[in-house]
């Protein structure tokens, strides 16, 4: 899924109030992915797939992938993007200076293992 992304500051969330979740974090676009709610705590890996404009030549990490934490809401009347990543996670896979970027990203669901 091919989207775009804008990298996006977070003090207190939607999801986890003051709680700390990391720097691994993300919110989720009001319409795209939020689903009243249903996208808090969901871990999607993204990678970037290019950028969105001439100031960057290069703006993707090549074989660069982030997995991050839905810890917040971008809401829709001001969100650009289907994904808001934090600095350190867009900078794991982009150059900060590009600033928006296209992206792909999938669910990561972890698998739940039972012994018997």
């Amino acid at each position: 899924m091919k989207k775009t992304i804008i990298v996006y500051l977070c003090a207190a969330s939607a999801c986890f109030g003051e709680k700390h979740e990391g720097v691994m974090t993300a919110a989720a676009n009001e319409d795209a992915l939020w689903h009243r709610g249903d996208a808090c705590g969901k871990v999607y890996k993204v990678r970037c797939v290019g950028g969105t404009n001439q100031g960057v030549a290069r703006p993707c990490k090549k074989g660069k992938t982030v997995t991050v934490k839905i810890i917040d809401l971008c809401p829709s009347n001001g969100c650009q993007a289907t994904i808001d990543l934090s600095r350190e996670a867009f900078a794991h896979i982009a150059d900060p200076d590009e600033g928006i970027i296209n992206i792909a990203f999938e669910e990561y669901v972890m698998q739940r293992f039972s012994l018997t």
